[in-house]
């Protein structure tokens, strides 16, 4: 009896002790705003540094799929925008998005000041110098998405001072409409990570200077004839590909903005989870459409369809279930491999396929919202879109006129011929390929 009794305390003893914590945990008081500060400031150093990894995608995957003798350039113009882009969103594109738009079309002109040294900023919830390089980094991503198109036929001077205009001032005014509480926010649009105000503006950006610039000479036949242009490197491509992908979950799971709950936490995993589902439907689509239409399946379409399921669930991550998000991704994957040929037909030399994957698939992202989240008006995201759209792409077309008109945006036809490697860089990437190379 005495036994009995005694294990019946244990297990009492025992069972008290497991009760403890619980209630402990129920009565526990909420995290301290010092604590939700840090983490939210590394939810920003983290999802930037991943960011700022994807300028490393684009170099690798433009690298891949321009020819040799133009791989050089590409590497100098991404690792070069990447730094006007940092040094213009400092001087005067963080201001321009974020401060004092208040429901307006811009913010104000003038330098960012980050916080002293040793000071915080717990009114915000987060270290001001972590936002301004996580937002920096979107910057950059803008102008890559129209590095490649271009290609292998823009001088570099000409494409570098675009990229002064597009990360100083165009950029930041379309997303301070919606990040900045501007007009579009106020009416309700939702972009969650930018499937319309990143990739969309890189997108429409581009498509305006492709077409000022021109198709490279001997893409497009006098019958129709497209001249096919392969790549130099595959695995680049493939490896770009994958960085880019990698590099997303920073760009989609930190635009959660917070991650000093639970909650948001669980947000965040929730959002690689769908960004990770989106990209592979885009894959596996893109593999099955290019089987059935070419009998062939084609590479560049696979890796740009991950590309555009990624681009398309950029809207909106979080609220999608995980059948949504494939199905999302999944027609990214299909406007990839029907609008590359439709470009073509138009004669709209568009060398990596940026505009299919950032603009046709980011404007399929935003307009589709509402399909998982009810909040959302579709009216009001086909309005974001087309402003977006005409007032980046008449911008962006008045400064490429003026370029074109002044110091001129295209190389010869003999400098083409012979590659920007030897005549923009000096450097050639491959140079045991050349004439009297070793």
């Amino acid at each position: 009896m005495n036994k009995l009794v005694a294990k019946s305390a244990a297990m009492l003893g025992a069972l008290g002790l497991m009760v403890a914590p619980a209630l402990a945990q129920d009565a526990a008081p909420a995290v301290s705003p010092e604590t939700q500060y840090i983490f939210n400031t590394l939810l920003f150093l983290i999802g930037g540094f991943l960011v700022m990894w994807m300028a490393a995608g684009f170099a690798m995957l433009e690298a891949g799929l321009v020819r040799s003798k133009n791989v050089s350039m590409q590497c100098l113009k991404n690792i070069t925008l990447y730094s006007i882009a940092g040094l213009m969103f400092w001087i005067t594109g963080y201001n321009l998005m974020y401060t004092g738009v208040d429901g307006g079309f811009m913010g104000s002109f003038g330098p960012y000041a980050f916080d002293a040294v040793g000071a915080d900023a717990l009114d915000t919830g987060y270290s001001t110098a972590s936002d301004w390089f996580f937002q920096m980094v979107f910057c950059a991503t803008t102008a890559s998405i129209v590095s490649g198109t271009l290609a292998e036929r823009i001088k570099l001077w000409p494409f570098l001072i675009f990229t002064i205009v597009l990360t100083g001032f165009i950029y930041p005014i379309t997303g301070s409409w919606e990040w900045g509480a501007g007009w579009l926010d106020g009416m309700g649009f939702s972009d969650f990570a930018g499937s319309t105000l990143v990739h969309s503006v890189g997108g429409w950006a581009a498509l305006s200077g492709a077409i000022i610039l021109g198709a490279r000479k001997g893409k497009y036949g006098p019958n129709g004839q497209v001249t096919p242009f392969p790549g130099s490197s595959m695995p680049l491509a493939t490896l770009g590909t994958f960085i880019l992908w990698l590099g997303w979950f920073g760009f989609n799971g930190a635009s959660q903005l917070a991650m000093g709950t639970i909650g948001d936490v669980t947000d965040v995993s929730r959002i690689f989870a769908n960004t990770n589902m989106a990209a592979a439907a885009g894959v596996v689509v893109a593999v099955i459409l290019t089987q059935v239409m070419y009998k062939k399946v084609d590479v560049t379409m696979a890796l740009n369809g991950a590309l555009a399921g990624l681009v398309s669930i950029t809207a909106e991550p979080l609220a999608p279930s995980v059948l949504q998000s494939v199905i999302i991704g999944g027609v990214g994957g299909a406007i990839v491999v029907f609008a590359v040929p439709m470009l073509d037909k138009l004669k709209i030399d568009d060398v990596v396929g940026a505009i299919p994957v950032h603009l046709l698939a980011g404007i399929w992202g935003t307009l589709i919202v509402p399909f998982s989240n009810t909040e959302v008006a579709y009216s009001v995201q086909l309005i974001g879109i087309v402003a977006i759209g005409a007032f980046t792409f008449i911008v962006s077309s008045i400064v490429w006129v003026i370029l074109k008109s002044t110091i001129g945006i295209r190389v010869t036809e003999e400098e083409e011929a012979l590659g920007l490697d030897k005549v923009e860089v000096g450097v050639e990437a491959y140079p045991e390929f050349g004439i009297g190379g070793r």
